[in-house]
């Protein structure tokens, strides 16, 4: 039960304006560690992502760049199974800072929790990280970077438990899910396999055709 949770926060749409992160580490099932930073992004603030995140331009003013920030970060995440809630928003913005800050990729497994938790929560009429938290009693001041990284990590130690799995990557496969892979020069998706397309039938095909050598038909010898 070793794996980290990650969450971003962005100054405004783009992927690459990350302004906080927040890392929480779990060891043998218990959060070990936690770690959370404002970032400079070196961009404008929108008004809307400042009234979802409330971290202003301000605050940020003095912080380290993502740039400089990395050497501390990538330990943390280097051969990690990393876990985010809506892993392809946190996945893509780590992503784009690294390609801006023209950064190494670190090697490393992800998850998902918002795709596990879609997959085995059915009867939760959202799948929000809000919305899982409240499912399991989780504390969550939602788009505070920590708190959101520590509600993940405990959706994931809430699912293994109720799923009776004791390592993400086997509740990731349990799920049909194959983990996301992040490596030095590329990527690769949280996903499931996508599922073989039906062969069509011809119009020929569409009629059974029924072959008689006796009186008796035997029942493979109809072709559809």
């Amino acid at each position: 039960m070793d794996f980290t949770a990650i969450d971003f926060e962005t100054a405004n749409s783009s992927r690459s304006s990350a302004c906080a992160l927040g890392l929480v580490q779990v060891r043998a099932g218990i959060i070990t560690a936690e770690h959370d930073w404002l970032i400079d992004p070196q961009q404008r603030f929108d008004g809307m992502n400042i009234a979802i995140h409330g971290i202003t331009p301000s605050m940020v003013r003095g912080k380290p760049t993502f740039h400089e920030l990395w050497p501390t970060i990538e330990p943390l995440l280097q051969g990690e199974i990393v876990v985010a809630h809506n892993a392809s928003f946190d996945m893509s913005v780590l992503r784009y800072c690294l390609d801006g800050a023209s950064l190494t990729y670190p090697n490393f497994q992800y998850l998902c929790t918002y795709l596990l938790g879609k997959k085995i929560l059915q009867d939760l009429p959202s799948h929000k990280l809000n919305v899982i938290s409240a499912h399991f009693g989780i504390t969550l001041k939602h788009h505070d970077a920590l708190d959101d990284a520590r509600a993940s990590a405990a959706i994931l130690l809430k699912l293994m438990e109720q799923e009776q799995q004791n390592d993400p990557l086997l509740l990731a496969g349990s799920q049909g899910y194959k983990s996301g892979k992040m490596y030095a020069g590329g990527y690769s998706a949280f996903s499931a396999p996508a599922k073989k397309p039906l062969k069509k039938q011809s119009a020929k095909a569409k009629t059974p055709v029924i072959k008689r050598t006796s009186t008796t038909v035997p029942h493979n010898t109809y072709e559809f």
